[in-house]
């Protein structure tokens, strides 16, 4: 895991779909947000990985995707605006 204290981006207004919300323990749910904010894209694949760095510079969507430590996968989609910041199970997708 990448240890960055510092943010690359702005999350905006954080939002969590219900069933993410009853699914993914918390505590899980705090770490991702810091990691994708910090620039560790989780289990993105390196052309992903690519895309979310090009966005950073270029104002686009930034999408990670991580697991919580009952295995459930999870996503935390920053909007192309940065004004929200959504973690969702792929099926809320």
């Amino acid at each position: 895991m990448k240890t960055n204290n510092h943010s690359k981006f702005t999350l905006g207004q954080t939002l969590i779909t219900p069933n993410a919300q009853s699914t993914l323990h918390p505590a899980d749910i705090i770490l991702s947000l810091s990691r994708h904010a910090g620039g560790d894209w989780g289990l993105c694949d390196p052309d992903d990985w690519a895309a979310n760095e090009a966005a950073i510079l270029n104002g686009l969507r930034i999408f990670s995707v991580y697991q919580d430590r009952l295995g459930s996968k999870f996503w935390i989609i920053t909007e192309a605006d940065r004004t929200f910041t959504t973690v969702l199970l792929p099926e809320d997708y």
